[in-house]
């Protein structure tokens, strides 16, 4: 009895043994079970930049505003005899407004009439100075004959005296008409001065374009009553010359001293897509902004926009040409950031410990991958930037396994970097990253309809192949 319980435990036992390792190999199978995702070498051109975000911009702006106060009574026309609204073209001189001018014409009527009230004030003056004189005249010959008498028999005491203050008094009015001839005259600059301002006010009610140009923005209608007030309020803003634009673009200042005058641009708006406009930096402004202590400084693009196409403030995405590569060999940035695990690597490599170029550590060396695996292999190479220049490692497939290139990397656009080396031919397969292929039959048999999110890879690939790397 006892020998038969004892065999029954040892059978279950053993059956326990033999379905734990057959679970633990297929377990262990399906978790090596992986795919690559590979990308091939492509020989093309390479553009090194700098990206922001700018707003397109009129060269010339000119803000159009009423000096009186009034009610708009009516609008121009253009050119073409239309109504001046949204997108009309001007010349110079071409009415855009009229304000009701009645009361500025009542004041201007009326200094005018001041102005012939003055004028006729100093010819009034003029003919009391020519009468002063003719008294004078006449005191003045009375007062020689007396003189010439003397206080005598033929002449009494007191006729003497009277002719001299006769003369003396004649000599007072003429003085005092040549003053009454000044004041009028004064009085009559002060009336046509009058008479200029509440002119120049009644021409101030007609709203003209300072310059030919084109009618960005109207911001009154018929019937509105402005104020002029300290700030003149603001009706029309025109456009001197849309044949020429100008990018704004806010630049941080980590990137700033990249940029200079001269310098070629490329920029796209939504409004195309798919279209590149060129341009070159004119000017960097020196007064800096801080939005939540980042810094960035301004810098003016000039654009040709004699096509037209280009319309003010459209959003620009701007891409400032630091470096151009012409018929170069470039990889995924992926590829130079993937490090694969031991088991990945083709066992002629893992044995050999292949020696990469000096001053890179070979696929032997302790390195540690990405995804914190220790037994990871090759280097750390970093994904370039700029007009940077290192060493890397790029994995070409061998079979199921991977083996190591290892290469010169130039230029990044951050999206594909340019490598040099020995073995590195276009149209070379190279692995970017790794899934399971548990995860890509789960991929394959997902619900279409359902949204797809990405995933990040393993392996260290840090991104999905080809895409910028992460920040």
């Amino acid at each position: 009895m006892r020998r038969s319980v004892k065999r029954i435990i040892t059978a279950v036992v053993l059956l326990a043994v033999l379905g734990g390792t057959a679970a633990w190999y297929l377990q262990r199978g399906n978790g090596q079970a992986v795919s690559y995702r590979t990308a091939k070498v492509a020989r093309g051109d390479l553009l090194v930049s700098i990206g922001a975000t700018g707003t397109v911009e009129p060269e010339e702006v000119i803000d159009v505003g009423a000096q009186v106060a009034g009610q708009i009574v009516s609008f121009g026309k253009d050119a073409a005899g239309n109504t001046v609204d949204y997108g009309s073209p001007v010349e110079a001189g071409t009415v855009l407004a009229r304000i009701d001018d009645s009361l500025y014409a009542a004041q201007a009527a009326e200094a005018a009439a001041q102005v012939q009230q003055a004028k006729a004030a100093v010819q009034v003056a003029q003919a009391n100075l020519k009468q002063m004189q003719a008294k004078l005249y006449s005191a003045q010959r009375d007062w020689e004959r007396a003189q010439k008498l003397g206080p005598s028999e033929a002449l009494a005491q007191s006729a003497y005296d009277t002719y001299r203050s006769t003369y003396e008094v004649a000599q007072a009015n003429v003085a005092v008409a040549e003053a009454d001839i000044l004041q009028a005259q004064a009085a009559l600059v002060q009336a046509q001065a009058a008479q200029q301002r509440a002119q120049r006010n009644l021409d101030y009610c007609t709203i003209r374009s300072p310059v030919k140009g084109v009618i960005i923005d109207r911001r009154v209608n018929a019937g509105q009553t402005v104020v002029a007030s300290l700030n003149a309020p603001s009706l029309f803003l025109l456009a001197k010359d849309l044949t020429h634009m100008r990018v704004w673009v806010a630049v941080n200042e980590a990137d700033i001293g990249k940029i200079h005058p001269g310098q070629p641009v490329s920029f796209t708006v939504d409004a195309f897509p798919g279209e590149n406009f060129k341009g070159e930096v004119a000017n960097i402004r020196l007064n800096a902004s801080m939005t939540q202590n980042v810094v960035t400084y301004t810098v003016e693009i000039l654009t040709d926009n004699s096509s037209g196409r280009l319309l003010p403030y459209l959003t620009a995405n701007v891409q400032f040409e630091l470096n151009r590569l012409s018929n170069v060999l470039m990889v995924p940035n992926a590829a130079l950031r993937w490090t694969p695990s031991v088991d990945q690597v083709a066992p002629a490599y893992r044995d050999t410990r292949a020696s990469p170029p000096a001053g890179s550590k070979g696929p032997g060396a302790d390195a540690q991958s990405p995804t914190g695996n220790p037994q990871a292999m090759g280097p750390q190479a970093k994904s370039p930037t700029g007009s940077n220049t290192g060493r890397g490692t790029i994995w070409a497939l061998d079979g199921k396994f991977v083996r190591p290139i290892f290469v010169r990397t130039g230029p990044s656009d951050n999206l594909n970097a340019q490598i040099e080396g020995d073995g590195v031919v276009e149209g070379l397969e190279i692995v970017t990253g790794v899934q399971t292929r548990a995860a890509a039959q789960a991929a394959d048999t997902t619900n279409p309809f359902a949204p797809k999110f990405p995933r990040r890879p393993q392996g260290g690939a840090g991104g999905p192949p080809g895409g910028p790397p992460p920040r």
